[in-house]
């Protein structure tokens, strides 16, 4: 009996050790926000010595993607792949091409020297066209990651773009204010109201500055926002009690998928369930017996056969 409890308590011993050591190495709640605070005010500030490095980088890929053949097919797509991502600048179509140039080209140089493994030009070609496709992939995992965001923002934007609106602001002023008041929690959604804004003051109609806005950010709820204001103006409703509505109707929508993908996740589970923990626990369960059953049944076998 006294065996048995020895590693019960070993255990609860061994537990009782590390919560101390954790909570006596754990920083007190000021150090947290002052340390959170130090992160936060010095997360913008460029570093001196990686900014040249970076800039000549910059411009070796520059180089490098004005020799690139282009498609105006392709380029079109990409430009907009670009912006969704959010990267505007005339250049970010060259750089994009140097990038995947050299990074094709290092993957094939990888592959049919002899750095870690023997030459294979099989896998040099694979690496190249490889590398010609993941920086593409890439972009898009960026420029979806941006829509993600801007779409999780939508909502608390709606909220304060109708208490705007409702306190008296016209729209344009009251997206130029939901854009200063996000700029801090939600970055890519500011950025692209102050777009908006600016177009505003070059004398663009705001139809077309709305439409701008659909395309630049990829954004189906975006998207319905801007066609509902489009219609707005052109109509002449109230544009708060269309704002409101919408609101609702996209809170809605975000319940509706939070439950959607709770219930996926019974059907994710099986496959981590299936080939991680299943087999771990029918090695603990089974094994000792499997184990005991061999020790003892084979040598009988031997017996029984001399």
């Amino acid at each position: 009996m006294v065996s048995m409890l020895l590693p019960l308590l070993a255990f609860v011993f061994g537990s009782l050790i590390i919560t101390a050591v954790a909570l006596v190495m754990m920083p007190g709640k000021a150090v947290a926000i002052d340390r959170r605070l130090e992160e936060l005010t010095l997360r913008d500030e460029p570093d001196a010595d990686k900014k040249p490095r970076l800039q000549a980088l910059i411009a070796l890929f520059k180089r490098i993607g004005d020799k690139v053949p282009r498609s105006p097919k392709e380029m079109g797509s990409l430009r907009l792949r670009l912006v969704q991502a959010g990267y505007r600048r005339e250049e970010a179509l060259t750089i994009f091409f140097g990038m995947r140039v050299m990074f094709a080209l290092g993957l094939f140089m990888f592959f049919s020297t002899s750095i870690v493994a023997r030459p294979n030009m099989l896998m040099a070609f694979a690496g190249l066209g490889a590398g010609y496709v993941l920086p593409g992939m890439a972009l898009a995992r960026l420029a979806k990651r941006r829509a993600h965001k801007i779409r999780l923002a939508l909502a608390d934007a709606l909220d304060l773009l109708v208490v705007s609106v409702e306190a008296g602001l016209g729209l344009d002023q009251a997206m130029t204010r939901v854009g200063s008041e996000l700029a801090f929690a939600y970055p890519d959604l500011s950025d692209e109201l102050k777009l908006i804004n600016l177009e505003l003051r070059a004398g663009k109609p705001r139809a077309e500055a709305l439409r701008n806005l659909a395309d630049r950010t990829g954004v189906d709820d975006l998207s319905s926002l801007v066609t509902m204001l489009i219609q707005t103006d052109k109509f002449g409703t109230s544009v708060a009690q269309s704002l409101r509505v919408y609101s609702d109707t996209l809170r809605t929508k975000r319940r509706q998928r939070a439950e959607e993908a709770a219930a996926k996740t019974g059907v994710k589970m099986v496959f981590p369930l299936v080939f991680c923990i299943f087999p771990a626990v029918w090695i603990v369960t089974i094994g000792p017996a499997a184990i005991r059953f061999v020790t003892v049944l084979f040598p009988m076998i031997d017996n029984m056969k001399k």
